[in-house]
């Protein structure tokens, strides 16, 4: 019993001991959080700062990234490639062409031919640029892949082939050819009937100003692959990337309302043969199309392809631009 008595007390010992200790322990907290009546914040160390927000940018990080992942991964791969003009069946003095049309076709008596048109500089708008894909884009820079996220089409001007109108527009009006640049949206909202709406652009223009002699679709192209890839043709000039251009034109042999088919074409060929001459593989093959473009409208008309969705907006303003210098040169001789 005696025994009993002594652990007991012993027991009551270290309950009082351990409550004593807690209340010490209370009274030390509160008086940490109260000072002279005033809420002391207990804020953490910088250490402590440190690694709260190194772990929060860490997982942050984490959840950004693997959303980039998935909305960026490569969804195809981009081809490069230089799409040789000298592989053509029909050629001539430097001028290739893929005649589309099937008809026989003598580059010699075009090249030969009379100007179609007469230039006045430092006069009257005597150029038009317009687009009848007005949003057509490119990557935004140069890589072998592209991804969901990638757009083919913006509105957005500093993006799109207006961009490299300007560049040419530019170009054009510096060098004393007065150039008006019409960035009319015709393939937006709706893409059905854009070459029915450009049509009324160039109209327009004509009207507005009679003394229009050139008339420059710009387009960019595009060319699929094997698979989901995608081919961006490229040529080196001057140790620089540049999107490889293309002049289609139509041919009025079998289409209806474009008797002057062959003035374009004259037009086409000879500027063809200027820009091999100075930027040998800048043009690839010139498409001779069985269609119209809005060429009917006037005698001096091309459509410019400049890249493809795949090249990168900075490959086709230098493609623009060389294609640009070389238009520019050939202008001078119709001066």
């Amino acid at each position: 019993m005696k025994g009993l008595v002594v652990i007991l007390k012993d027991f009551g010992g270290i309950v009082t001991l351990s409550i004593t200790a807690f209340l010490c322990v209370v009274i030390i907290i509160i008086s940490g959080i109260y000072v002279s009546g005033e809420e002391i914040v207990n804020k953490p160390n910088k250490q402590q700062i440190a690694e709260y927000h190194i772990s929060s940018e860490v997982s942050e990080k984490t959840e950004s990234s693997q959303a980039v992942s998935v909305s960026l991964a490569p969804k195809g791969k981009v081809i490069e490639q230089f799409i040789s003009p000298y592989k053509s069946k029909t050629a001539y003095n430097r001028v290739y062409i893929k005649n589309r049309a099937g008809i026989t076709l003598d580059i010699k008596k075009y090249l030969e031919a009379q100007n179609p048109i007469k230039l006045k500089k430092n006069s009257e708008v005597q150029i038009l640029i317009m687009h009848t894909h007005t949003t057509e884009c490119f990557l935004p820079e140069d890589r072998d892949y592209y991804t969901d996220e990638d757009l083919t089409r913006t509105r957005k001007q500093s993006e799109n082939i207006t961009a490299v109108g300007d560049i040419i527009s530019e170009k054009l009006n510096k060098a004393g050819f007065k150039t008006v640049h019409d960035k009319t949206e015709h393939d937006y909202p709706e893409y059905n009937g854009s070459y029915n709406r450009s049509g009324e652009t160039v109209k327009k223009n004509l009207e507005k100003y009679p003394s229009i002699k050139i008339v420059i679709d710009l387009h960019r192209d595009s060319i699929a692959g094997n698979g989901t890839d995608r081919v961006k043709p490229i040529v080196e000039i001057n140790g620089k990337k540049a999107a490889q251009v293309m002049l289609v034109m139509g041919c009025g042999e079998t289409v209806a309302n474009h008797k002057n088919w062959e003035k374009n074409f004259t037009f086409a060929v000879k500027y063809q043969q200027t820009m091999e001459a100075l930027y040998p593989g800048l043009a690839r093959q010139l498409a001779l199309v069985s269609s119209r473009y809005n060429q009917h409208l006037t005698t001096g008309s091309i459509l410019l392809e400049v890249g493809t969705e795949s090249n990168s907006l900075e490959e086709a303003k230098y493609g623009g631009s060389l294609a640009a210098d070389a238009l520019i040169s050939y202008l001078n001789t119709l001066v």
